[in-house]
């Protein structure tokens, strides 16, 4: 698992690439506000917009989230400690005056990008 990406994956590069084709400006990998080992994926620091784009498998997708047969108490353990991380990293970024913003990776690049505008007011 530590040979798999955890930045720079196909669907947040195709949402940067669409953000950056719409004029926005970002910064990448910020480190969250109250835990330095954790970054925000896409950030506009400026307007306090936090986006983070979620694996469906890592992340436990309501509509894509599959269920390994193989071990499948340790992967329940895992994806159920990925989610809570995820919403303390939520909660942190609140609490500091961000807002947030999850984006599936099933999600198109141009809908995604259409929430990020409208979260940043534009």
């Amino acid at each position: 698992m530590s040979a798999l990406a955890r930045r720079d994956t196909a669907p947040e590069l195709a949402l940067r690439r669409e953000l950056h084709r719409r004029g926005l400006r970002y910064r990448l990998q910020v480190k969250v506000p109250g835990n330095r080992r954790r970054t925000i994926d896409i950030a506009f620091t400026r307007a306090k917009v936090a986006v983070f784009v979620d694996g469906c498998f890592w992340h436990g997708c309501p509509v894509h989230a599959t269920k390994p047969m193989a071990n499948s108490d340790w992967w329940r353990w895992k994806i159920e400690g990925n989610q809570a991380r995820d919403e303390n990293t939520t909660q942190l970024l609140e609490d500091a005056g961000w807002s947030v913003l999850r984006i599936w990776e099933h999600e198109s690049a141009d809908a995604a990008a259409d929430q990020v505008v409208r979260a940043l007011g534009r």
